[in-house]
């Protein structure tokens, strides 16, 4: 009897139940793969950064000396907790004596603004003594003016009448002469008569001349009014520069006085006081060998933070695709987490938060700063013991779900996760593409 000898193909070949499972996962493997092209998928944006706070007062600052001096006592170690007005460093003057110096230089000073003041009162009460006695001079002035108005009227009136005086004993001589004539008078009455045309003639001589000295002293008493009058606005304005110098001298003194004050307001605050609760994190200084100058950092201090927040530090890329209000998941260094980028839900260890703003302007190397609060309605955060500031910490911005395939299909052309629609490029590609 012959055997047949068998290809090799068919003497390696698999059995019949192996090939159906063989098929069985293939199929399987197509239809996940097609499950997977439509399964939702949670786009997202990711930046690297830190935990911080959200106002400055609560973030890392440096206390720095108020006046020039020396570590006297450090009150603190390094990682000490402290309250607000807990007293952290004991600063000295490098003159001991400097205190009493701006005592006795103020001192001096008050002696001195005491004996301008003294001045500035005694130039007002000078000035108020000009004052009344330039209105006195001027009334005393003006008094002598009307008087020499009175006597030139008086003047006026005495020549009126010794002019008419004339007049009659003109007209009584013109009439003795022609009585003589007539030889009804004597020589003798004729002779008086002239007589008094003479003493008339002679009165009005006088009250001319007494009208003109009167004139004259009227001009003469209002020249002496125009003097007095610019004396003693002279004499008053005088003594007023005077007394606005003194004044300025007093304000300089003043001045001078609080800039004492403030010098020694310095020196008295030698101590420095915690501003906040929170940990001393460097001492910068070591006590008695370092001379300080005024301003020089002296201690590192970390406020405890009340409102933490995380620093996120994105591209310049996805930076257009991030608003405030935007959801985040946040890992946290130092806390266990199982992240699942596309599946929020399903991750362990993350925590939630809300975009709270984005900086208008990029950082040299072109990363945009993004604030990220708490999310009240997830988890609370952990505790300070393991969010210490500067903790870092990795972020999510949730922008849309999207299926899987599509997400793919983006990665694999490079195209950005979403574009907003309101945009004025996208509404004109679309007019455009209709």
């Amino acid at each position: 009897m012959s055997t047949r000898v068998l290809p090799a193909m068919e003497m390696v070949a698999s059995g019949r139940p192996v090939r159906v499972l063989a098929w069985i996962l293939v199929a399987l493997l197509g239809v996940t793969g097609l499950g997977l092209v439509f399964t939702p998928w949670q786009q997202s944006v990711s930046g690297m950064g830190q935990v911080s706070a959200l106002t400055p007062l609560e973030r890392r600052q440096t206390l720095s000396a108020p006046v020039e001096g020396r570590v006297l006592q450090w009150h603190v170690t390094e990682g000490s907790k402290v309250k607000k007005g807990d007293l952290i460093v004991e600063l000295t003057d490098n003159d001991p004596l400097i205190l009493d110096r701006i005592r006795n230089e103020k001192a001096a000073i008050e002696e001195r603004r005491i004996n301008a003041q003294g001045r500035v009162t005694a130039h007002e009460d000078r000035l108020d003594r000009l004052e009344d006695s330039r209105v006195n001079a001027i009334s005393a002035a003006r008094s002598r003016v009307q008087m020499a108005v009175d006597r030139i009227s008086q003047a006026e009136q005495a020549l009126t009448a010794s002019e008419e005086r004339l007049t009659a004993a003109r007209l009584n001589i013109d009439r003795q002469k022609s009585l003589l004539k007539s030889g009804l008078t004597s020589q003798r009455t004729v002779e008086l008569a002239q007589q008094e045309y003479a003493t008339a003639e002679a009165e009005v001589r006088r009250a001319r001349a007494a009208l003109s000295a009167a004139r004259t002293e009227k001009q003469a008493i209002d020249d002496d009014l125009k003097k007095v009058t610019a004396d003693a606005e002279a004499a008053v304005q005088g003594e007023r520069a005077t007394l606005n110098a003194a004044r300025a001298e007093v304000s300089s003194i003043r001045a001078e006085i609080e800039r004492i004050n403030s010098r020694l307001a310095r020196q008295q605050t030698l101590n420095i006081y915690a501003p906040r609760d929170g940990t001393v994190l460097r001492l910068l200084a070591q006590p008695n060998s370092e001379l300080l100058k005024s301003g020089e950092p002296v201690v590192q201090f970390v406020p405890d933070a009340y409102d933490p927040t995380v620093e996120l530090w994105l591209s310049g890329n996805d930076m257009p695709l991030v608003h405030a209000g935007d959801p985040v998941r946040l890992q946290f260094n130092g806390w266990p987490a199982i992240q699942f980028v596309g599946w929020p839900s399903v991750a362990v260890g993350t925590f939630g938060g809300k975009v709270q703003m984005v900086d208008a302007t990029d950082t040299k190397e072109g990363k945009f700063r993004v604030l990220v609060v708490p999310d009240e309605k997830d988890d609370a955060w952990p505790s300070s013991n393991y969010l210490r500031q500067g903790v870092q910490a990795k972020g999510w911005v949730l922008l849309r779900q999207v299926p899987l395939g599509w997400e793919l299909w983006r990665r694999f052309n490079g195209f950005p996760p979403i574009i907003a629609e309101d945009e004025a490029g996208v509404k004109g590609a679309k007019e455009k593409k209709k």
